[in-house]
């Protein structure tokens, strides 16, 4: 299972506002099989407007920097290339949706179902209901080295998120050879290495006739309410 971990920067809370908002960074990290591939998208967008200073405080990124960067609309395809039908896993998705969608219906293009994010701000919420749940509480409680984070990235940000992400669904350990038999299965191929073959002779028992006797004894004394009377 191919998945996408993702995350975005830009200048403001609301795409829809006016002057509009718009995305400055995506930063995306592939995983198969809840797996890092080393496989990743990372794009500066010039956001044709003006960076606040509010904005600026957060993830560091300047007008001076985003100058010679292009538009959204010129990465827009790569980036929906890469993305693909993949699962997107991002923290508090409805935010990054929202900005993601709003630039690709601005530069003519498809938008993203939004049931094609999965949001782990909300699987953490279920999973620890009261506690803080935010990247950095997350990293904290899973003991997570995001020292490099002194600033907002969204590159630095979708690596330690899946990082998050495997420590919430437990994709540390993957499935091996599990995998490998549902792979098997699914294509209709008979390859039965994988499965185990009977032994050519049973186990002969381990008590002895001592042992077996004194179990007896034990359960007589019990009487005749105990369990194990209705069974011979």
């Amino acid at each position: 299972m191919r998945e996408i971990v993702l995350d975005t920067e830009t200048t403001g809370l609301n795409p829809h506002d006016t002057p509009r908002h718009r995305i400055v960074e995506i930063g995306a990290v592939e995983l198969w099989n809840q797996v890092p591939t080393g496989k990743t998208y990372h794009q500066y967008i010039n956001p044709e407007r003006d960076m606040p200073n509010e904005a600026f405080e957060v993830h560091g990124i300047g007008n001076e920097f985003l100058a010679d960067k292009p538009v959204f609309a010129q990465i827009a395809q790569a980036f929906l290339d890469f993305v693909g039908d993949a699962k997107m896993v991002i923290h508090n998705a409805e935010f990054d949706m929202r900005f993601l969608n709003a630039e690709l219906e601005w530069a003519s293009h498809r938008t993203l179902p939004n049931d094609q994010a999965l949001d782990t701000l909300k699987i953490a919420r279920r999973r620890f209901p009261g506690s803080p749940a935010s990247l950095d509480a997350l990293c904290r409680r899973f003991g997570i080295d995001n020292s490099a984070r002194e600033k907002h990235g969204a590159l630095l940000d979708s690596e330690i998120l899946a990082e998050v992400y495997l420590e919430l669904t437990g994709g540390k350990q993957p499935d091996f050879a599990l995998a490998q038999v549902q792979t098997h299965q699914s294509q209709g191929t008979q390859d039965a290495s994988w499965r185990p073959s009977p032994r050519p002779a049973p186990l002969s028992p381990r008590l002895t006739d001592k042992e077996k006797a004194a179990h007896a004894a034990f359960v007589e004394k019990l009487g005749d309410d105990a369990i194990w009377s209705r069974f011979g």
